[in-house]
């Protein structure tokens, strides 16, 4: 693999943050992008505490979370990442605002650097028709935290080229992370899987087959899952599964991907998850 120096990550929230946090770590100078100078302090925050927490733990040491927080550059333009060699974009699971992002970003940078959209659900082939020279595109797609999980999709489009996918897969390795290479899907290959799995549970918790928090305790003991369903659902965010498998069952119709009522519901009413305290198994969750 060309040797990979100078990585940009655009987009300071949770899975941004972490990317960068990730790359970072493997000795790499990283860019942080985002909109205005408080969110991305904000994001560099939120690495620091990450660490704190590890240093805390006795997984880090105070020397080495300085070491990695001094190789972090918050940014609030593009131009500031021109000399990226791979850029990762984390902005909002929103079709308009990543078009104009990654419009803008590949006109910044070189011909030949790698554009990745970190998206869950949106279909890379489309997203890489933003992007001149659309070879270069492709998704990497990180699990949340990005900092624990192990897994990375790398995802080709129709555009992708073999180089370019074999470029991202030995990257993920770089970070000590797995690759696993999947083509351009409605979910991919794990949300594929996953997304039908919780709406059924949420469907048979709606239909009141069980408590969520023995639903949960069920699925860890009876099936070895580390985290239940709905705690799962928590976790990501209410509103984002909603709009993960919304996204998959418009460009399917395949009912399994068509959001519960219940969940629906729940989004509309501001219960996200752990993110603000209401959820499925949170304290001021659903009864």
């Amino acid at each position: 693999m060309e040797e990979i120096h100078r990585v940009a990550v655009l987009g300071c929230g949770t899975m941004g943050a972490g990317i960068a946090q990730v790359v970072a770590a493997t000795g790499r100078e990283v860019t942080i992008v985002d909109t205005d100078s408080e969110r991305v302090e904000a994001g560099i925050r939120r690495i620091g505490a990450f660490l704190d927490a590890g240093v805390k733990r006795g997984k880090t040491t105070v020397e080495e979370r300085e070491e990695l927080m001094s190789r972090l550059t918050g940014a609030v333009s593009l131009a500031s990442v021109r000399d990226a060699q791979i850029v990762v974009e984390a902005v909002s699971e929103r079709m308009d605002v990543k078009r104009q992002v990654l419009a803008e970003i590949s006109g910044v940078v070189a011909a030949d650097s790698v554009i990745a959209t970190n998206t869950s659900a949106l279909p890379v082939t489309e997203l890489a028709t933003f992007v001149s020279f659309p070879e270069r595109f492709a998704g990497l797609h990180f699990f949340n935290p990005a900092q624990l999980m192990q897994a990375v999709e790398v995802v080709r489009g129709l555009q992708t080229s073999a180089e370019t996918a074999t470029l991202l897969k030995d990257f993920v390795a770089s970070l000590g992370k797995d690759a696993v290479v999947v083509r351009d899907r409605p979910g991919f290959l794990v949300n594929k899987l996953l997304m039908p799995y919780l709406n059924d549970v949420v469907q048979e918790y709606d239909d009141g087959l069980a408590s969520a928090e023995d639903i949960d305790v069920a699925i860890k003991l009876g099936l070895g899952y580390r985290l239940g369903p709905l705690e799962l659902l928590d976790l990501i965010g209410l509103d984002v599964h909603e709009h993960a498998t919304s996204s998959a069952y418009a460009g399917t119709l395949d009912p399994a991907f068509a959001p519960p009522p219940l969940l629906q519901r729940m989004v509309a009413a501001g219960y996200l998850g752990n993110k603000n305290g209401r959820g499925f198994r949170s304290e001021d969750g659903v009864r």
